[in-house]
C-alpha cells in the first residue's frame, strides 16, 4: 500500500490469536470433552493448532485425532464442548499484551470497532464481557451469526458496513491464514498479528503491515495524528 492510501475509520478485529489468547480455555473445554467421552486428552499445543475455523471444525479434528470420528456423534461432541465453553469462557483467556492500551487509543482517535470471528457469537461476546473489552466493539460477528463464515468474506463486509466505512477506509487485524484469505476476498487492507496462531510463515500470508505489539500499529501514519507518542511506547 502507498503512502497515499485513505486514513481508517473502522477497524475490525479476529478474536481468538489476535486480541486475545483464548487457547488454554479452549484445551481445558477439550480435554473436558475428552474425559466425557472416555477419549485420550490433548496438550495444548495441539489444541491451539486446530483453532481457526471454529468449534465444530476444531472438534471434528479432537475426534479424528483420537480415532473415534466414526463412533462418536459430531453433533452431540459439539454441543458438549460448547456447554463446557460456555462454563467457563475467560478462566485462563487474557488480552495479548498492548491489546487494551491499543483498543483504547483506536477509541480516542475515534475509530469504530467490531469484531469477526469464527468462534460462535455467544461465546464470543461471553469472553469479551467477562474480560471487560465487550464495550469497546459495535458490531460482533459470529461463525454462527450468518450463513457462511471465514474466510467467505461476507462477515467482514457486514461488520464494515454496519461501522459506516467503506473497503477503502476499513482495515481487518487477524493472526492466520483464514483471516489473510478473508481480507483478500473482501478487498480489504489486512494487518497481521505475528503472535497468534498462524501455521505459515508471516511472509507467506498476504498482508499489508504485520506487528509484534498493537500498539505498534497505531504508529502508522494512516491512523489519526491525534495520538501522542507517548501513549504509544511499548516498553
Amino acid at each position: 500500500m502507498s503512502g497515499k492510501a485513505p486514513a481508517v475509520r473502522a477497524v475490525v478485529f479476529d478474536l481468538d490469536g489476535t486480541l486475545i489468547d483464548s487457547a488454554p480455555d479452549i484445551h481445558a473445554a477439550a480435554n473436558r470433552l475428552m474425559a466425557e467421552l472416555a477419549l485420550p486428552s490433548f496438550d495444548l499445543n495441539t489444541i491451539t493448532s486446530y483453532i481457526g475455523n471454529g468449534i465444530p471444525k476444531l472438534v471434528e479434528r479432537c475426534l479424528a485425532a483420537a480415532g473415534a470420528a466414526e463412533r462418536v456423534p459430531l453433533e452431540r461432541a459439539i454441543s458438549l464442548f460448547k456447554a463446557f465453553y460456555a462454563e467457563e469462557p475467560a478462566l485462563r483467556t487474557r488480552p495479548y499484551p498492548g491489546v487494551v492500551e491499543a483498543l483504547a487509543l483506536f477509541a480516542n482517535t475515534g475509530v469504530r470497532m467490531g469484531i469477526v470471528t469464527n468462534k460462535a457469537e455467544d461465546l464470543s461476546r461471553a469472553a469479551l464481557a467477562d474480560l471487560g473489552l465487550a464495550p469497546r466493539f459495535e458490531v460482533v460477528i459470529g461463525g454462527d451469526t450468518l450463513a457462511t463464515k471465514k474466510p467467505e468474506p461476507e462477515g467482514l463486509l457486514l461488520a464494515v458496513d454496519r461501522l459506516g466505512a467503506s473497503r477503502q477506509d476499513a482495515l481487518y487485524v487477524g493472526d492466520s491464514e483464514v483471516d489473510a484469505e478473508t481480507a483478500l476476498r473482501a478487498g480489504l487492507r489486512f494487518a497481521l498479528f505475528s503472535g497468534g496462531y498462524r501455521k505459515s510463515p508471516v511472509s507467506a500470508l498476504p498482508h499489508w503491515h504485520a506487528f509484534e505489539d498493537m500498539r505498534e500499529l497505531l504508529k502508522h501514519r494512516i491512523f489519526s495524528s491525534d495520538i501522542s507518542t507517548n501513549s504509544l511506547e511499548t516498553g
